[in-house]
């Protein structure tokens, strides 16, 4: 049974998957970062210095009762929120990850179509008996005017 487990592990696909794994982690932590300190501040300033991780909604105040002026204000007092701003941030970071598989994917899949396309016909043969190139479609040789066969 072990021998068996480590010929499961040790296959290519389960290596290329953890990899895969491994390195989505640390491709969603740069998109996050990329979406929290990169694209949220100028929206946020765009629309009035609005702090999309700090809006929030208040359904239960906690102790002591609010207003709270940032999330973890909120948080920290034990009030019950609706965090649409976390949200907000997370679908931005979503359709970023998304936009970049998609160009991943569409650059893979033209690599593909054009490993695929048949290699065009020649345009020219070789005389077998004086090796001129001459026209694929010639019966005879220009140059050595040897008739050439069929096929």
């Amino acid at each position: 049974m072990w021998k068996e487990f480590k010929e499961f592990i040790l296959r290519g696909n389960v290596i290329d998957l953890a990899v895969g794994i491994v390195i989505g982690a640390a491709f969603g932590s740069i998109v996050k970062s990329f979406v929290d300190d990169i694209i949220m501040p100028p929206i946020g300033m765009l629309l009035g210095g609005v702090d999309f991780a700090n809006m929030f909604a208040v359904l239960k105040d906690g102790i002591p009762p609010g207003p709270y002026n940032a999330l973890v204000d909120a948080k920290t007092a034990g009030a019950v929120t609706v965090n649409y701003g976390v949200f907000i941030n997370t679908l931005i970071s979503f359709l970023i990850i998304a936009f970049v598989i998609f160009l991943l994917v569409r650059t893979i899949n033209r690599m593909r179509r054009q490993a695929e396309e048949p290699a065009p016909a020649p345009a020219s043969k070789e005389c077998p008996y004086c090796l001129s190139s001459i026209p694929i479609k010639a019966t005879r040789c220009a140059y050595c005017t040897t008739e050439l066969p069929k096929g």
